[in-house]
């Protein structure tokens, strides 16, 4: 089992940055592909970045594609999301979410994702 716990959201006005973290619980996050998801209010949830567990390979969302960026710690257990240059559309609930083992796929689905946390707020104002 792995659990995973956000942090790191908030308000902040737009142009601004704010880095989220997600801790996870567990031997296998070191070996797992990991990755975020939003859900903005009203919508369902998307993806947003993705990265190996090497830490070697990445992909994002098209609307994300450089002003994002996703990282990761494995001595630390703990992933996290650089988010630059925010506007009042990237207003959402970002969860991380956990690949059961290393596998991978330059395309973000959901439906691959096997633990999910609980998700924080980040809310942009204009």
């Amino acid at each position: 089992q792995v659990q995973l716990v956000e942090s790191g959201g908030g308000l902040v006005q737009a142009g601004g940055s704010l880095r989220l973290s997600c801790a996870a619980s567990g031997r296998t996050f070191s070996t797992s592909t990991m990755g975020w998801f939003r859900q903005a209010p009203g919508k369902e949830r998307e993806p947003v970045a993705a990265i190996g567990w090497s830490n070697t390979i990445t992909v994002y969302a098209d609307s994300m594609k450089g002003r994002f960026t996703i990282s990761r710690d494995n001595a630390k257990n703990t992933l996290y999301l650089q988010m630059n240059s925010l506007n009042t559309e990237d207003t959402a609930v970002y969860y991380c979410a956990s690949r059961r083992d290393s596998s991978w796929s330059d395309t973000i689905r959901e439906y691959d994702y096997a633990y999910w946390g609980q998700g924080t707020q980040v809310t942009v104002s204009s």
